[in-house]
């Protein structure tokens, strides 16, 4: 979901320290004038404390019967739905369950898409269907046009106005593979932009290989948009090999095909941002935000995006929670409300508090499946850099590493786009985007050690943050 915003679940960018944006003075003052930063420390007892939670959260099942029970009793959670509506009570139940001090719910509020129906089918000689699935945003409709292929984003946008009049335009983009999840960026500008680019040729219909690294015949959905003024055409992704069935079928000479989808907005409905709250021990009015989203597509259950995210950010709290002596801060938990369609749950969360950015010591959002974390990193600025590091000192035993990459989660965009300071947990995605919006998104392809190595890394991360003393450069204004 790079780099339109609404398409920013995965890939991440690479990132340095940079100071974080601060107010101006009250008084006017130039800002070189203000005194600087004191260190932020995190002392040895606090360092004790975190081996403790580490392995406590190793050996639990938690996370696991948490992120269980989201897929199992809900199932897939189109945003808008009916089931959208049975997640979010069951998120508030759960953490009233799980003992979090303050439990409640913000208002989202966003367009409706539904999807009912959809199918393709080549004509003619080869006459056959193919696996497609509509893309979130596009409109229903039927129609029966000659297949145009381009290798890539760019040649498709190159066709001249007028050149696909009457014809369905087809991107057979192939998406790399990588731990970081970073051809996701290109991938998604496929599907994020493929559609508009067809419609200024004058395409009547749009296709694409699916944003995705399997091979398998199961389509990858995800959300599109048209720019202003253009109006929108039919828009589906094919799965990998029923691409490659289509350039096939090209290389032996024109393909008709025909292209049904009964899909499409809806009017607007207002779901909601469900969040927990651990109160702090002496700062319980500042936070460490830790979260995910508690959406889905609707082809899988949603289990790796993002029910896996849910149970470790939960899970990680509880652990928390249960400490004899509770760090100073409080740990907010946000399950986040319609992520996939365009982060509209980060959005709302950060309007409703961008006086309180000062208040949010660092964010981080679990949103990237559930394989191994191996990085971290924060935007912390120069002040705040040893208490980053005596955090990866502390994760360092999980096999984490310190590294100069990474970014805020999707949901957190917003916020820290306003100043909040974020931190990133890195989590192996080599296999991710096998998964990622398809019906192969299912509760079978999460490891439980490897959820419970996430939670316990979550856990020493936001005990350490929340227990520090000094801020990791949280403050109003907009980020470098």
């Amino acid at each position: 979901m790079r780099l339109v915003p609404m398409l920013l679940a995965a890939a991440v960018v690479a990132t340095v320290h940079l100071p974080a944006a601060a107010a101006p003075p009250a008084d006017g003052a130039a800002s070189a004038s203000a005194a600087p930063a004191a260190d932020t420390r995190i002392g040895d007892a606090s360092m004790a404390v975190a081996a403790r939670l580490r392995e406590t959260a190793l050996a639990s099942s938690l996370a696991w019967d948490i992120t269980e029970s989201l897929p199992t009793e809900i199932g897939p959670r189109l945003a808008g739905s009916e089931a959208d509506a049975r997640a979010v009570e069951w998120a508030k139940a759960k953490f009233a369950e799980l003992g979090f001090d303050r439990v409640w719910t913000e208002p989202v509020t966003f367009p409706k898409w539904v999807r009912r129906s959809e199918s393709a089918e080549v004509l003619g000689a080869y006459a056959q269907p193919l696996a497609i699935t509509a893309l979130g945003g596009s409109p229903g409709g039927t129609v029966e046009a000659d297949v145009v292929r381009f290798a890539d984003l760019a040649a498709l946008e190159a066709a001249p106005a007028g050149s696909l009049s009457g014809r369905i335009a087809f991107v057979d983009y192939r998406m790399e593979r990588a731990r970081d999840g970073s051809g996701y960026g290109p991938g998604s500008r496929v599907r994020s932009r493929g559609p508009s680019a067809a419609v200024r040729a004058g395409a009547v219909g749009f296709l694409m290989r699916s944003a995705g690294t399997d091979s398998h015949r199961n389509p990858h959905t995800g959300i599109t948009r048209f720019d202003e003024g253009l109006d929108p055409v039919p828009s589906a992704a094919l799965s990998a090999p029923d691409a490659d069935q289509l350039a096939r079928l090209l290389a032996r000479g024109p393909v008709r095909l025909r292209l049904a989808l009964d899909c499409g907005w809806d009017g607007e409905y207002t779901s909601k941002n469900v969040i927990g709250e651990i109160t702090g021990s002496s700062l319980p009015g500042e936070v460490v935000l830790i979260g995910a989203h508690l959406d889905s597509w609707d082809l899988g259950t949603g289990a790796v995006d993002d029910a896996a995210g849910v149970g470790i950010t939960m899970a990680a709290a509880v652990h928390i929670a249960a400490l004899e002596r509770r760090p100073a801060r409080s740990i907010r938990v946000v399950a986040f409300a319609n992520e996939e369609q365009g982060l509209h749950g980060g959005r709302a969360y950060a309007e409703r508090h961008v006086s309180d950015i000062a208040r949010h010591q660092l964010v981080a959002e679990s949103d990237f499946g559930a394989g191994r974390i191996y990085g971290f990193n924060t935007s912390a600025p120069a002040h705040a850099l040893g208490a980053e590091a005596r955090i990866a000192e502390a994760l360092a035993p999980l096999g984490i590493e310190a590294l100069d990459e990474g970014g805020p989660g999707p949901d957190l965009l917003a916020i820290t786009r306003r100043g909040a300071a974020w931190a990133w947990l890195g989590q192996d995605g080599s296999d991710y985007f096998d998964l990622h919006h398809t019906p192969d998104d299912t509760l079978d392809k999460i490891a439980p050690a490897a959820l419970a190595q996430n939670t316990a890394a979550y856990a020493v991360f936001a005990y350490l943050a929340a227990d520090a003393e000094g801020d990791f450069g949280s403050a109003p204004g907009e980020a470098p």
